[in-house]
């Protein structure tokens, strides 16, 4: 029996074989919220009958059901592989270093198509009892991560469904030990694709990977279900980087609307060999939107700077996730 608030409560992830199909929960999610539902549409009979004054409830039918939602988590050291496919499209493999303990997953951006979940929720009752909420097809519309200063990497993943099955088991949930990645393991880096120089007087840092979807797939034949979404624009990424006015080198791009690569990364502790537990992020053209630096007082100059992420023409947009996941 759980205990019977949120502390019961429960996240299980696995990627789907097809669209909307259960796959049962491989890997568990430690979050912090979530705001995952089912929502309906209905149509209520609008018919005259003489005499009746309410409409009859035998006459409102449900017309259609989706998912929506988002997930906020901290991002940690393990686990979030699945996540993270899903998000940039890549069917994933980790690659062991030589023979060591560490695994690197290489997530480049491409279509999400084929890539959905099945995530289900354990909701406790306040008897302890816990209901099951399975979502279905369950796709990722987009993801922000953020740190700053005495603060943890964290992460929010919005999502588009199917539907909500509640007849499945609920699944055992367990979890691995693990860590956090976190402010004092944060590097931030700008320059030349792959001699990029680390950045100073970086405070705050954000980056939201937009995937738009054709989500209104609604179509004769089918029960009022949608069928899986497709991409219908461009991936759109942005962010921000919070700072104190230490030198002008993002204030000479802003100006210039020049391009610079950008690589945002944690460094952890050591796997094995030369081998570092890391979560990085890396854009090989951004451009600065806005942060000229205004004075507003006695205090240091704190401009922050918004970029737009593009693509160079030639590298790609990653992230990668150095772990001892064997797999995803």
């Amino acid at each position: 029996m759980a205990i019977g608030s949120g502390l019961g409560a429960q996240l299980g992830i696995a990627a789907e074989s097809s669209y909307g199909t259960f796959v049962a929960p491989s890997k568990f999610i430690e979050f912090t919220k979530e705001s995952l539902v089912l929502k309906k549409t209905t149509a209520q009979s609008a018919g005259i009958a003489a005499g009746r004054l309410v409409a009859l409830s035998s006459r409102r039918v449900l017309t259609r059901q989706e998912v929506s939602g988002s997930i906020d988590l901290e991002i940690t050291n393990k686990g979030l592989g699945v996540l993270l496919q899903a998000l940039m499209g890549t069917t994933v493999t980790p690659v062991q270093q030589v023979a060591t303990a560490a695994y690197l997953q290489t997530h480049v951006l491409a279509d999400t198509a084929g890539k959905s979940l099945t995530i289900q929720k354990g909701v406790p009752l306040t008897t302890g009892v816990v209901t099951d909420k399975t979502f279905l097809g369950c796709k990722v519309t987009s993801a922000e991560f953020a740190c700053e200063v005495g603060g943890m990497l964290t992460g929010s993943f919005e999502f588009d469904g199917k539907t909500c099955d509640e007849a499945q088991t609920l699944a055992t949930a367990s979890y691995p030990n693990m860590s956090v990645f976190h402010f004092g393991q944060m590097g931030i880096k700008s320059g030349t694709y792959g001699t990029e120089a680390a950045l100073d007087g970086i405070r705050k840092v954000s980056c939201k990977i937009e995937r738009p979807q054709h989500t209104e797939r609604f179509y004769a034949g089918q029960a009022g279900l949608k069928k899986e979404p497709v991409s219908n624009d461009q991936v759109k990424i942005s962010g921000s980087l919070e700072s104190d006015y230490v030198a002008t080198t993002l204030d000479d791009l802003h100006t210039s609307d020049g391009a610079t690569s950008l690589v945002w990364e944690f460094i952890g502790p050591n796997i094995a060999s030369t081998y570092f537990e890391t979560f990085r992020i890396t854009l090989p053209a951004v451009r600065f939107d806005e942060g000229p630096p205004t004075v507003d007082g006695f205090d240091v100059v704190k401009p922050t700077f918004q970029f737009t992420g593009l693509f160079d023409g030639t590298n790609p947009i990653k992230i990668e996730y150095m772990t001892t996941d064997i797999t995803l």
